[in-house]
């Protein structure tokens, strides 16, 4: 059994996803969440509140690996910098406890849970709610994104995105 702990990093809402992968490749959902900051603090409190919930997370769960999503920056720098911040602070967490990291794009992780890299973010959606055999699309759209980048890793077979 192999435990991917999935995130889709951001700083007003960080969706996480964990799934247990057994022997045959069958994913099962263990748990699904957002973690959310009070979008009037000051950025660093924002940060410093991420950095605790996503330890107690990962000390909850014990993940043997965290897949996560890679920046996209589509038209608002600020936002990605922020949004980089709280990536860092989530990368540096899963470092201070031995976790493995592997690193997806946006577009690979579209490819391997829908099998097309430009496909809707309701089709994601759709796919995560199938694979996981859930009876609904998990809520919010970050907890859903963050299982579609779980169901990513464990589709993946390369090791060169983990560090």
């Amino acid at each position: 059994m192999v435990r991917v702990f999935g995130v889709d990093p951001g700083i007003g809402r960080t969706g996480f996803g964990v799934i247990d992968v057994d022997e045959r490749q069958c994913p099962h959902l263990v748990d699904t969440g957002c973690i959310a900051t009070q979008p009037n603090s000051e950025v660093s409190g924002r940060l410093l509140q991420l950095s605790e919930d996503i330890r107690s997370l990962f000390e909850l769960h014990s993940p043997d690996v965290l897949a996560i999503e890679e920046l996209y920056f589509a038209k608002n720098v600020t936002t990605g910098l922020t949004v980089a911040q709280a990536r860092g602070v989530i990368l540096l967490e899963a470092a201070r406890l031995h976790i493995p990291i592997a690193h997806y794009a946006p577009s690979q992780v579209k490819q391997t849970v829908t099998s097309s890299g430009s496909a809707p973010k309701r089709q994601v959606q759709e796919m995560v709610k199938l694979l996981l055999r859930l009876q609904e699309v998990p809520q919010p759209d970050d907890a859903a994104d963050a299982l579609a980048v779980a169901l990513c890793h464990t589709s993946f077979k390369q090791v060169s995105n983990i560090h």
